[in-house]
């Protein structure tokens, strides 16, 4: 599932290809997940935001044009388009704009769409209640040490929750895990961890947003390429590997129904 990295490096491309244009068509497979996308004719796309693992595309009539790519959702362009989408049974969504034409494809139909009223997200319960985005100034080690502290929960799953920080998913939950080296089962965490914690999430989405993102399987940026973060990873997708700090083979456990990687010796309980 595409996480904060992969759906910045979309937003990114994006914002210059969709800001200031109006939406003349649209159309959209019926789904209870979508709002149809004919709701948004006649609307100008003004922004290009990112919440979490969201898209938020603010429009001239006070809503918000809100996606989430799910497991294999992507989106592109295209010059023109057949309005019933006749010869692509993936195609779930599409908005014709001034310039070319915004596609929404998802093979296993986890993606979502809505249009709300501006910041009313009571509709989107994950979106709802996410918690801080990791640049937020106000997301101090104090205030991250006080969410994980409140549950009881393996600090993994908590990540995974949204709560503590938006926009870890598994990929970035392990890297951080590793760097910081703290066990993924653990549900304690001291002070001074916690902010550890918090710098290498921090660091882990960073190099995962300079290298466009990571693609093991469906993630794709506009244009249909692939990202590179794939290539620096520490831990996910690495069991029985050996450790990069210290050789010992990598472990995995099912945790909060997520494969979790981490090394035995350097994140010790």
């Amino acid at each position: 599932m595409p996480e904060l990295p992969e759906v910045e490096t979309v937003r990114r491309e994006l914002e210059p290809q969709v800001v200031g244009q109006a939406i003349g068509e649209a159309g959209s497979h019926w789904s209870a997940k979508f709002t149809p996308a004919v709701d948004a004719i006649g609307a100008t796309i003004t922004g290009a935001g990112r919440r979490g693992k969201f898209l938020l595309l603010p429009l001239s009539d006070d809503r918000e044009l809100v996606i989430h790519l799910g497991m294999t959702g992507k989106l592109s362009f295209a010059d023109r388009l057949d309005p019933d989408g006749a010869g692509d049974p993936y195609l779930r969504a599409w908005w014709q704009l001034d310039d070319h034409v915004l596609l929404f494809h998802d093979v296993r139909r986890f993606g979502r769409i809505r249009i709300v009223p501006t910041g009313d997200y009571r509709t989107i319960p994950t979106l709802a209640n996410a918690g801080p985005e990791p640049w937020d100034p106000a997301l101090t080690a104090a205030r991250f040490h006080a969410s994980i502290a409140r549950s009881k929960r393996a600090v993994k799953t908590q990540l995974l929750s949204q709560r503590p920080v938006a926009g870890v998913g598994n990929i970035y939950a392990d890297e951080a895990l590793w760097a910081a080296q703290i066990n993924p089962k653990v549900s304690r965490l001291g002070l001074e961890r916690a902010g550890r914690l918090l710098d290498e999430v921090r660091n882990a989405l960073e190099q995962g947003i300079e290298n466009g993102g990571t693609t093991l399987r469906d993630y794709r940026n506009l244009e249909g390429g692939r990202g590179q973060n794939q290539h620096l990873l520490q831990a996910y997708g690495r069991t029985g590997l050996p450790c990069r700090r210290c050789d010992t083979p990598l472990t995995s456990e099912v945790i909060d129904a997520r494969t979790t990687v981490w090394c035995p010796r350097c994140q010790r309980r």
